[in-house]
């Protein structure tokens, strides 16, 4: 067995605890453990900022303990208590292939080849790629569906298309939400998985070693997306669909052209025959020289088969694709045709009938009906499983999106396009900020004295609404990116500050980070030294600090100080300054971050009785008690500590907040069992853990439960 002290097994231990970053129990074993490196060491150690440093952190703590048996009990205490890393919890399914399928033996052959070539240390790994409505991506869950047997222990999907802040998504998905994805499929909580690149890259990469598996990478734009995913494991083969080949990917290349001329009849009718639609075959040679052996195109076709329309249209087409989606448009109902029209101006992930009533101006009852007929038509889908929304949601596909949203600009023209974008954009307004309030009651919010007050009745309670606002988020965050083009900064400030309860409850942070950084280009632009920009520089620094981009993070929240200053706002100026404290906790810099708690405070004194954040003074006072005994902790000041702790304490207990009671509690009896009380810590662990048992706070409870352990290991030791 390893020995704990050995520098291995502390550089292990270290790193598993920094991976962990992204829950509550991890953020409070990475403070205890600057603060007890502290301890052993003799002097201030600054959180490492990659593996180099960290190998020099437990080389230092590895030379102080073997000299002293107390400090390496004390280490080998912590260690057996740390959080591990995430494990999979499920072997994932690609979701069903299409029931028609025909031809493409050569490309399922080359697929067969490369699944199965002799390992030699290469990644294994095909690119299919052909222009758009070609079936790529059919192709690629088809044969992952048909050789389900040779990947026994799961085969993973992600759609790669991206439905950000930027245009429409252009940019697509990055890497790092990639690496996401596929290990929440693999079962590892949202809360599990690290907050940083390199962490979920060295995380997927044990959870796929030694398995086998498929993982299918879909719509992908570049090498860079595709790059962090792959391993040496021989077991495990991605396959990549895209438009064009990928440079700077060292890969198989699997061209995919027109079906030939007798498959793309056989699929007209079958597909024809499924839906019961009568087949002319005197028509047949004007409807495939149309489709050219686009599958999509022939799909398309096949809800339309009738002799005089293929006889009147059935000449050739430059592109096949495109074709079949104006010949689905043209066959549309004149308000059907223009609400894929404007609901086509943005990449919603998700359109349900409120969204949709907003952008079209029409109740949800005729919403409803035209989603309906635009589902029929093959125009929208329902929203694949993952993006935001709930029951009854659509998306439109890139091809019929780009089509649908240039004829918008012939049809209905620019004016009326953009103010489809706009009732779009103001209905996720009206509808985050009810639901972020009913999230998070407590604290304050830049600006709302000035606004009616948000109407948050529809939710029962916070878990809801909190809920409600994930489910819409990918909508929210595509709004971000909407009003940011249309130059309604209010919309974009409004949207991110409502985001905030998502941010801190929830994490998404990889998600929300271009959102953030509109928000900073929007307000800047308007006012630099504006309060909105100051706390959208505050927020995204909470946000960079969660990614572990530290110096980043320090950049944002120094910019929103010195703003929040220049404009005479002492509350937003304490909690920039709060949360440079918070971020200096973070880095194990913990004189600087009490000095920070200190200088927040004396901000706070500005705040006149009935100024804006006034109402808010004694929590936010108490918050700073809790944060300045966190900070003398880990400068193990146990006395100085405990005063502050038990002040914060108190206020909690007062105002009945269970879940920052339980969190104090938790930091007292930290600190008793640092200064070798843990006969004193236990009871204060047992009330923290009662007062958690109504708040579902999984990973706080866990911590609980290891500090619980340690102690009850020590007491038996004294």
């Amino acid at each position: 067995m390893l020995d704990p002290t050995s520098t291995a097994a502390i550089a292990a231990v270290l790193g598993a605890v920094g991976s962990g970053l992204a829950n509550e129990a991890g953020k409070a074993a990475w403070e205890s453990a600057g603060g007890l490196v502290r301890r052993i060491v003799g002097r201030e150690v600054r959180a490492p900022r990659g593996h180099a440093e960290l190998d020099g952190i437990a080389q230092q703590v590895h030379d102080a303990v073997r000299h002293d048996p107390a400090l390496a009990r004390a280490w080998t205490a912590f260690a057996r208590s740390a959080p591990s890393p995430g494990r999979p919890g499920r072997v994932p399914a690609l979701g069903a292939s299409t029931r028609f399928f025909t031809d493409r033996d050569g490309e399922r052959k080359a697929l067969s080849r490369e699944a199965s070539r002799k390992a030699d240390g290469r990644p294994r790994i095909a690119v299919l790629h052909g222009p758009q409505g070609i079936g790529t991506s059919a192709l690629a869950i088809h044969w992952g569906c048909a050789e389900a047997r040779r990947f026994p222990d799961g085969q993973l999907y992600a759609d790669l298309r991206g439905t950000g802040t930027d245009a429409g998504g252009v940019g697509g998905t990055d890497p790092s939400t990639v690496l996401r994805l596929l290990l929440q499929q693999l079962g590892i909580p949202a809360a599990e998985i690290p907050p940083g690149h390199d962490d979920r890259q060295a995380l997927l990469r044990a959870c796929t070693a030694e398995r086998r598996m498929l993982i299918v990478l879909d719509h992908a734009r570049s090498a860079a997306q595709i790059l962090p995913v792959l391993t040496s494991t021989p077991g495990v083969f991605v396959v990549v669909a895209a438009r064009h080949p990928l440079p700077g990917l060292d890969a198989v290349g699997i061209p995919v052209g027109p079906l030939a001329d007798k498959d793309a009849r056989r699929l007209l009718a079958e597909v024809a025959r499924a839906g019961n639609v009568p087949l002319d075959r005197a028509a047949l040679p004007a409807v495939l020289a149309r489709c050219a052996g686009s599958p999509f195109a022939l799909r398309a076709a096949a809800a339309r088969l009738t002799a005089q329309h293929w006889r009147q249209e059935g000449r050739p087409a430059a592109d096949a694709a495109r074709t079949a989606v104006a010949d689905a448009i043209h066959a549309l109902a004149p308000d059907a045709a223009r609400a894929l029209r404007l609901l086509a101006q943005r990449d919603w992930p998700a359109v349900g009938a409120p969204l949709a009533a907003a952008t079209l101006g029409l109740d949800e009852t005729s919403a409803e009906r035209v989603l309906a007929e635009l589902a029929a038509a093959h125009l929208m889908e329902s929203a694949p499983s993952g993006t935001s929304g709930h029951g009854g949601t659509y998306w439109i596909r890139p091809l019929i999106r780009e089509y649908a949203a240039t004829e918008a600009l012939r049809e209905d023209g620019l004016a009326a396009a953009e103010q489809a974008v706009r009732d779009a954009v103001r209905w996720c307004v009206d509808f985050a900020e009810p639901a972020s309030r009913a999230a998070l009651s407590q604290g304050w919010r830049l600006g709302e004295a000035d606004r009616p007050a948000s109407d948050g009745t529809r939710y029962t309670d916070a878990g809801g609404a909190l809920t409600a606002l994930r489910d819409e988020l990918g909508n929210l965050l595509q709004a971000v990116g909407a009003a940011e083009e249309l130059g309604d900064t209010d919309a974009v400030f409004r949207l991110n500050q409502a985001l905030w309860p998502v941010q801190l409850k929830m994490g998404c942070h990889d998600e929300l980070l271009p959102a953030l950084r509109a928000g900073v280009r929007a307000t800047e632009a308007r006012d630099p030294a504006s309060r909105e920009a100051a706390r959208m520089h505050t927020l995204l620094g909470l946000n960079l600090t969660e990614l572990g981009r530290w110096p980043e993070a320090e950049s944002a929240f120094t910019a929103a100080a010195r703003a929040e200053r220049a404009a005479g706002h002492f509350r937003g100026q304490a909690t920039a300054i709060e949360s440079l404290g918070l971020l200096r906790l973070r880095e194990w810099r913990f004189q600087e971050a009490y000095d920070c708690f200190e200088s927040a405070d004396r901000a706070l004194d500005g705040v006149s009785a009935d100024g804006e954040g006034a109402r808010d003074l004694p929590r936010a006072r108490a918050l700073l008690e809790r944060h300045r005994g966190r900070a003398l902790r880990g400068l193990g000041q146990w006395s100085r500590a405990q005063a502050r702790l038990e002040s914060a304490l108190a206020f909690f207990r007062e105002t009945a907040e269970a879940y920052n009671t339980a969190r104090t509690l938790t930091d007292l009896a930290e600190t008793f069992e640092a200064s070798g009380r843990p006969v004193d810590a236990l009871p204060l662990i047992d009330e923290a853990i009662a007062a958690l048992a109504d708040e579902q706070a999984h990973y706080p409870l866990i911590h609980l439960r290891a500090l619980r352990r340690r102690c009850v290991d020590e007491r038996a030791g004294a």
